[in-house]
């Protein structure tokens, strides 16, 4: 009998120091504390600069809040607006949060610290509303009468301050259909001119960081810059669609879902060797920063297109007569997949596509290559194949035009 009380007892004790254990295995872990919070004041969260005090910040900027028992602080509001509140930053006297980047509806110029019973602090702090970001438009080569899109950040709407537009050349936007925060539909102007757009809202004016009907950094647009001399120049129509601005090459034809075994030059290739073609020796444009230059064209994607990537290669100035470079490693190349996510793609109309010329740097199947530096760019490639993705058999019908490359403004 005193056996089994004792095996029972040493059961009892390694129980309870499990238990016990079990409790303390993370004993720093963050607590609510009890009690209010109190503010002493805001500061920017650089300790280099932490004398520099704030009373007001703009949206989803990073703030830290100095006071005393601030672990009590159970939820944060800015206005009507809930900051998202993370442990790790909490301390007894300090408060590290980003001001909410949703526009009040209730401007009060307060925040509120509530703690887990519900009681508040007031402390007086404005949020600012930074100025119209006009980011980008659905087509940079829209014609007047046509319905656009321009997409950025705090597009807003005021009853006594109204959104508007202004295009290139102070021409003003009269017909405004939609207006969300990051996006606003209207009908281009009569006389618009090539140039940056302007959007003013009540808490300012921001031009856009791209030139509408941009010109600048022209490769290809077929009526005046061709890619003659190449095996495949490309076939060229203007009609059906209506072309956006003259000739435009067009890619068509059967690509199965296998689409490294479609080969089809003729009918998705074209080849523009700088010196074939008679470019001037070198690169097509400056290489200098390869980092903030943008490759664009407008594309209208008529058909379904389910397989295969748009290859966009650029090759030196003296490489010609091989088609040898498309899947060799040693010519990185953009890729453009835009099915990959939906199992199919096309688009309404015609569009205007960006890449940045730093995502030129992956082989024909999709593997990760190192970005090419100057002296390679002075020829380019297009070409649907590969990609390293398979999809689903198609009939595409991808029309593009106005290849440039341009600033990142």
């Amino acid at each position: 009998m005193n056996k089994i009380r004792y095996i029972w007892l040493l059961i009892v004790v390694l129980c309870a120091g499990s238990v016990f254990n079990a409790c303390n295995d993370d004993p720093d872990k963050y607590k609510i504390a009890g009690g209010v919070p109190e503010v002493y004041y805001v500061r920017v969260t650089d300790s280099a600069s932490a004398d520099s005090l704030l009373v007001e910040a703009y949206m989803d900027n990073t703030i830290c809040i100095v006071g005393n028992n601030l672990r009590s602080v159970y939820k944060l509001y800015f206005n009507d607006q809930e900051a998202i509140l993370n442990t790790s930053f909490i301390t007894d006297n300090t408060l590290i949060v980003a001001v909410p980047k949703e526009i009040p509806e209730v401007v009060t110029n307060k925040m509120y610290l509530i703690t887990k019973k519900n009681d508040t602090v007031t402390y007086d702090f404005g949020v600012q509303v930074p100025e119209p970001v006009v980011a980008s438009i659905s087509c940079e080569y829209a014609h007047d009468g046509d319905i656009a899109i321009l997409y950025g950040d705090y597009l807003i709407d005021d009853p006594d301050i109204p959104l508007t537009i202004s295009m290139a050349g102070d021409i003003p936007v009269t017909e405004i259909l939609s207006i969300e925060k990051t996006q606003v539909s209207f009908r281009i102007p009569e006389g618009s001119e090539k140039g940056y757009i302007s959007v003013t809202t009540l808490y300012g004016t921001s031009r856009s960081k791209f030139q509408f009907r941009d010109d600048r950094g022209m490769i290809l647009d077929w009526d005046n810059l061709n890619a003659d001399g190449g095996w495949r120049s490309g076939n060229l129509d203007d009609t059906d669609p209506e072309g956006i601005s003259g000739l435009y090459v067009r890619f068509q034809g059967f690509m199965s879902g296998d689409s490294g075994n479609t080969w089809d030059e003729d009918a998705f290739c074209f080849n523009l060797w700088g010196v074939s073609n008679g470019r001037p020796e070198g690169d097509l444009f400056d290489t200098s920063d390869l980092n903030n230059m943008l490759l664009k064209f407008e594309v209208n994607v008529v058909e379904n297109w389910s397989s295969g990537a748009l290859q966009m290669i650029f090759t030196p100035w003296d490489l010609s007569n091989s088609n040898g470079y498309y899947t060799d490693n040693a010519y990185p190349r953009g890729l453009w997949r835009p099915w990959g996510s939906t199992g199919n793609y096309t688009t309404d109309g015609w569009i205007t596509v960006s890449f940045s010329l730093s995502e030129f740097k992956y082989a024909h199947d999709g593997a990760t290559l190192e970005l090419p530096g100057p002296g390679n760019y002075g020829g380019l490639t297009f070409f649907v194949y590969s990609g390293g993705v398979n999809g689903k058999d198609c009939n595409p019908n991808i029309c593009i035009d106005n290849i440039r490359v341009v600033p990142a403004e």
